[in-house]
């Protein structure tokens, strides 16, 4: 069966092609910086053990744009992957919000998509791309199943201490507000590798997810018990564009003495801040550029995003009781080494003791990074969120 899998975030889009139930993809590949200067694709076919790539740097500039020259690569050329459409049996989406209607993958029908479209305010950046995504790909295979696999279910393990807000009991009952959680695919797949890496079902894991967007994780058992990210996907860590946790009397005070709508707070909490707003763009590899020339703004958004981390760290370990393992993963908790440092130093107290050496030498696979010694494991595990919504998709149709 062959299963497609699109995985939008609000400045990219990754996807796979898979034959399943074999976990090895035909094809792979990532659009990314959709929107900004520099956009590029890169297409990964694979064909006995080979890899065969393909680099496209034309402009994106939306998702939709990225969707449809997507597409074109895995219908044409020496390395098409399909023949036609037809080839595919489904498309698995990953839909960041599904509110408390959707707690697993899900066939997609105009009344999913209406409640889709329900809850683009709670996540801005995402279910408005992950929507439209899903419009495209309905075009584009019109015979194939499309399944969506929300970012929130996961999280529905939440005991109600950390779900519920201190509110009245009313706007929950009547309007479900309440701690949701996301990049829950990310955090379930992680988590169950760092389970099966520890071999101990019984663990106390903290996950954090480090891309454009930002969370971090209390799993015990493998069960998510406490994570950064709300109501919606704006609080918590520091993110590429968005502000991550902010006194709501900030909120207060822009309205009422600097004349800020409804209108002009979202983009500003959402699109303007973050990396972007404190140091100068909303991409990790820009930032650590412009500490290289000697930007101070870019070295305070690299302190105020690693220290604002450390404080979750802290937080989640009195939540578990005590730590077995940190995960890091995601393109930045994959690729930056210097952020885990730093993330990392001086949590001695915790157990948490970062080999220097071990932790320049990750290539895409499983890797400790603690001294030998340590009482926490420092893992870094690379996300696979296409072959998790796929397998979830492809448990989906075969029951």
């Amino acid at each position: 069966m062959n299963i497609l899998v699109i995985n939008s975030g609000s400045s990219s889009l990754k996807y796979q092609l898979f034959k399943m139930p074999s976990k090895n993809p035909i094809c792979s590949g990532l659009a990314e910086r959709i929107g900004i200067d520099g956009s590029f694709i890169k297409h990964t076919v694979y064909i006995n053990d080979e890899k065969h790539i393909t680099e496209q740097t034309s402009f994106i500039a939306n998702h939709s744009d990225g969707l449809k020259q997507i597409l074109q690569l895995l219908t044409a050329g020496e390395f098409a992957v399909i023949a036609s459409p037809d080839d595919i049996a489904a498309v698995g989406h990953r839909v960041v919000h599904g509110g408390e209607h959707f707690s697993g993958a899900t066939i997609i029908d105009d009344e999913v998509k209406e409640q889709i479209k329900k809850l683009f305010s709670l996540a801005p950046l995402h279910n408005p791309v992950n929507y439209k995504c899903i419009e495209v790909a309905e075009e584009t295979f019109p015979g194939a199943k499309q399944i969506a696999v929300f970012d929130t279910a996961f999280h529905q393990s939440l005991p109600a201490e950390a779900y519920r807000y201190a509110i009245p009991e009313s706007y929950y009952s009547e309007h479900g507000i309440r701690v949701y959680g996301f990049h829950g695919t990310s955090h379930k797949y992680v988590s169950e590798q760092a389970i099966a890496y520890l071999n101990k079902p019984e663990s106390k894991i903290i996950t954090i997810h480090l891309g454009n967007g930002c969370s971090i994780s209390a799993i015990k058992n493998g069960k998510s018990i406490d994570t950064s990210m709300g109501f919606g996907p704006l609080s918590g860590l520091i993110m590429g564009t968005r502000s991550g946790d902010i006194d709501p009397s900030v909120i207060f005070h822009l309205m009422e003495h600097a004349g800020f709508t409804l209108e002009q707070l979202s983009p500003l909490l959402n699109k303007q801040s973050g990396l972007l707003g404190v140091g100068g763009s909303s991409d990790m590899r820009d930032i650590r550029k412009l500490l290289s020339d000697g930007s101070d703004a870019a070295k305070l958004a690299l302190e105020l995003y690693a220290y604002r981390i450390k404080k979750f760290i802290g937080a989640y370990a009195a939540v578990l009781n005590g730590i077995d393992a940190i995960v890091f993963t995601a393109g930045v908790g994959e690729n930056d080494a210097a952020m885990r440092e730093a993330v990392c130093k001086d949590l001695n107290y915790l157990g948490i003791d970062l080999n220097g050496d071990k932790n320049l030498k990750y290539k895409g696979e499983i890797l400790e990074v603690n001294n030998l010694d340590a009482q926490v494991k420092i893992l870094v595990i690379p996300t696979n969120e296409e072959y998790e919504i796929s397998s979830q998709c492809f448990d989906l149709l075969t029951v």
